[in-house]
């Protein structure tokens, strides 16, 4: 099977992570691979913010379980590295656009093995005022909103379950 596919049938969510901080050339080289992703009329519209520092990667996730009601929530899930992608409102591709750069990272993610999770909640999270004022910080214009998070690392034997089989019905050929 061609490797790329064979990438994208064996990819799966993590859930459980080791301590142990990414590769820098695994982190470009799913950075580069989150750049490469299609863009309506090519506007490359979407930002992309790694996050390692770890006081930094324990506010957001903080922002990130504070949306969910639940502060003391971890729903990052141990994992050492963040990804955030962030769309420009005022483009008619916001949404599209960065769930395409999400889907990227995830597959290079796995690709040079390190395991991911796409964990929602940016949107919320990045609208506080404590959200904005990262943004602010990190340069992230106003008009952008946050459209997902991407979370990176070493995953855990017991932190990835097997794939569901696919439901009934998914394809319809005509």
């Amino acid at each position: 099977m061609n490797e790329a596919l064979a990438n994208i049938l064996n990819r799966r969510s993590c859930r459980k992570f080791k301590s142990e901080q990414i590769r820098p050339e695994e982190l470009d080289a799913i950075l580069e691979a989150g750049t490469y992703a299609p863009t309506g009329r090519g506007g490359q519209s979407p930002l992309i913010v790694a996050i390692q520092d770890k006081e930094v990667r324990d506010q957001v996730e903080r922002l990130n379980a504070a949306v969910m009601g639940n502060p003391e929530m971890k729903p990052f899930y141990g994992a050492p590295t963040v990804v955030v992608v962030f769309g420009d409102s005022e483009s008619p591709f916001c949404v599209s656009d960065g769930n395409l750069v999400m889907g990227n990272l995830l597959n290079a993610a796995f690709a040079v093995g390190v395991d991911s999770c796409y964990i929602w909640r940016a949107r919320e999270a990045f609208e506080s005022e404590e959200g904005k004022a990262l943004k602010a910080k990190w340069g992230v214009p106003e008009k952008y909103v946050g459209l997902g998070n991407i979370i990176l690392g070493y995953g855990e034997p017991d932190g990835i379950r097997p794939a569901a089989p696919r439901k009934e019905g998914y394809v319809i050929r005509v």
